[in-house]
């Protein structure tokens, strides 16, 4: 063997690909734990969350949809079980199904206008986010995560399916109705209300 093949074998190989490099910065976020930097959430149980959701079910049987909906916004479940975060969401699919079209925008406008609204109109955009990445992935798997089906009716009304043949009901329309909300959550809170949610480590 030469000298200059000896050379390459011993000096040019590709071990060093192979140094983790944030490991050797005292900087790097490796050496310490990420999760020091976001304050604690109080965590929400599934008994306070059938209680939150008992008493938006009240507001709604009064005919108070409003208040409903911002019982529901002002309580957002951060910290808590799979399955409160899903009983949480159908809840709030639920107050959403029973707001005609037309009132939509002058309740988020209300809302918005009020101390806190802002902050309400963005916790709503996570869940509108939430329902559609749910509605999505039930369209292809055989076993979706939540059973909330949310589809358009021509009363005007954005109607929660859990009536006998709803999971087979489309996709697409249930998505309609998510887009719609969507659509009126922008025009009144701004595209910052989707740059605040996209960036927002807590997650509903």
């Amino acid at each position: 063997m030469s000298i200059i093949q000896q050379h390459s074998e011993a000096t040019l190989g590709d071990g060093w690909r192979r140094i983790d490099i944030d490991r050797l910065i005292e900087d790097s976020s490796v050496n310490f734990d990420t999760s020091t930097l976001h304050p604690p959430l109080p965590e929400t149980s599934d008994a306070e969350v059938l209680q939150i959701n008992a008493q938006v079910r009240q507001l709604l049987r009064g005919g108070d949809s409003e208040g409903a909906l911002r019982g529901c916004l002002e309580m957002p479940v951060y910290n808590g079980s799979d399955s409160a975060k899903d009983a949480h969401l159908h809840t709030v699919i639920e107050v959403l199904q029973s707001i005609k079209a037309s009132e939509m925008t002058p309740m988020l406008q209300r809302i918005y206008n009020t101390p806190g609204g802002p902050e309400c109109l963005d916790v709503l955009m996570k869940y509108l986010y939430k329902g559609m990445a749910s509605t999505s992935s039930d369209g292809g798997s055989s076993a979706p995560r939540t059973p909330t089906r949310v589809t358009p009716q021509q009363t005007g009304f954005s109607q929660v399916g859990s009536r006998p043949g709803a999971a087979t009901e489309s996709t697409g329309a249930a998505m309609s109705v998510l887009l719609s909300w969507h659509e009126k959550v922008t025009d009144v809170a701004g595209l910052g209300c989707i740059g605040r949610v996209m960036t927002d480590w807590r997650r509903v």
